[in-house]
């Protein structure tokens, strides 16, 4: 299905949608789910999964290495993981290199101890 579908339709997905979205059976993104610790839906108090558009963009990622680009189950863990490591690099050097980001921090920064300050009152 379009990824637009599961982005505008709802928020929250139950495991049996997911599974009919990606057209993998349900036993699989539990098994997904013990093996690729970024992958964690949320859990109701029935102890259900709500799956967001985020965890189904996850599972559509470790598809993708593990059925088109046939990684193993332990090479598609390192490929998230070092891709996430990516995304946090390139995150430090972005607010590292913006003097205005870094002033836009410390600006929210002393609204947040302020606030704090006054709660403590």
């Amino acid at each position: 299905m379009d990824k637009l579908f599961f982005e505008t339709d709802k928020e929250f997905y139950s495991i049996g949608e997911v599974s009919r979205i990606i057209g993998l059976p349900c036993h699989t993104l539990r098994y997904w789910e013990s093996e690729f610790g970024a992958l964690r839906p949320l859990r109701r108090d029935s102890r259900h999964r709500k799956y967001t558009g985020k965890d189904i963009d996850r599972i559509r990622k470790i598809q993708e290495l593990l059925y088109k680009k046939k990684y193993t189950i332990e090479g598609a863990k390192k490929a998230l993981l070092d891709g996430e490591r990516e995304k946090a690099r390139q995150l430090n050097l972005d607010i590292g290199t913006s003097s205005a980001a870094v002033s836009a921090l410390k600006e929210v920064k002393k609204e947040i101890e302020a606030v704090l300050e006054r709660l403590k009152d």
